[in-house]
């Protein structure tokens, strides 16, 4: 257990770090405002003290390599971050940068797949071969481990989950185009359902509040409010839809999926299951497990460090 890794969680919100021995116990971590609004320097440098702060009194020699997630579009080949959309960066070679800092290998990639490196090497897909890890929140992303080994596709950016098409008239989604699962199916797109609905003369429970989201959604369509529960299964289904859809395609062991809405209760996934058992193969049905997410909100962090262990690895 002499090897040490540190993982960065580089979010629209907050920077958290942490180093870590090879089985995910953390030795020190530290969380930072990411404050974008005040440019991409800043961040960088919040980067790099959180490191050094994790890595503080450490032998140096010891830490094998350094793990960074980051909201995509990224040139993972050429250590970019291309131009996300929360974050002040534009084509900005963040590892070259970190490296030049720390003489450390540094190794990139989008936040959902370190997520799914996350679940598969220290979450419920420990152990699986074939998995696919959803999450589900403001949007909705994802990544897939295929034979073992994370898929990224040909330019790094396979399993866009939230942009495949569930509604060929659906409502149009930030990306342009019309019905993806993100637009269909996330947090956001339940948000603004229920906000049409209040302004609305329908009869609904959801009218006692000043602010909605999928929690309040959630809850009182477990009550019986028959509007909440029409906006939660329209939600879901599509939802399902997507993941019948990556079943059927991959024929994973497992999906785990993740995100805030997953705090919900059991309705999601009875109404996945539903339509599950609606549109998946038989075979595949009967192998394929879903299961809900185990790593909270350490599971960006962990996810960065499981791509340092594994690249590091490789190369």
């Amino acid at each position: 257990m002499d090897n040490l890794y540190v993982g960065v969680d580089l979010g629209g919100t907050k920077i958290y770090t942490a180093l870590c021995y090879g089985n995910g116990k953390f030795i020190n971590e530290i969380i930072l405002k990411t404050e974008a609004e005040k440019g991409a320097e800043q961040i960088v440098q919040k980067i790099k003290d959180s490191i050094k702060y994790v890595i503080k009194d450490i032998d140096k020699s010891k830490i094998k390599a350094i793990g960074l997630g980051s909201p995509g579009p990224l040139d993972i080949k050429n250590g970019l971050i291309a131009e996300p959309a929360n974050l002040p960066f534009v084509n900005f070679p963040i590892v070259d940068e970190l490296f030049n800092e720390f003489n450390i290998k540094i190794y990139l990639d989008n936040d959902a797949n370190v997520a799914t490196l996350a679940e598969y090497m220290f979450g419920v897909g420990k152990g699986t071969n074939n998995m696919v890890y959803v999450t589900v929140s403001t949007g909705v992303g994802g990544g897939a481990i295929l034979n073992g080994k994370i898929y990224r596709g040909s330019t790094s950016n396979a399993l866009e989950v939230g942009h495949t098409t569930v509604s060929v008239y659906g409502r149009r989604c930030g990306c342009g185009n019309i019905g993806c699962v993100e637009a269909m199916s996330s947090g956001t797109a339940m948000m603004k359902a229920a906000k049409d609905a209040i302004s609305s003369r329908v009869e609904t429970s959801l009218k006692n509040y000043n602010n909605i989201t999928a929690k309040e959604l959630f809850l009182e369509a477990n009550k019986g409010d028959k509007v909440s529960m029409e906006i939660v299964e329209t939600a879901m289904s599509y939802l399902g839809v997507a993941i019948s859809n990556y079943a059927n395609i991959l024929d994973p062991d497992l999906i785990i999926i993740g995100g805030g809405i997953t705090d919900s209760g059991d309705l999601m996934f009875e109404i996945i299951h539903k339509e599950m058992k609606k549109r998946c193969l038989g075979p595949i049905l009967r192998n394929c497990k879903i299961s809900k997410s185990s790593l909270g909100s350490k599971i960006g962090v962990l996810g960065a460090i499981a791509l340092a262990m594994i690249e590091s690895k490789n190369k």
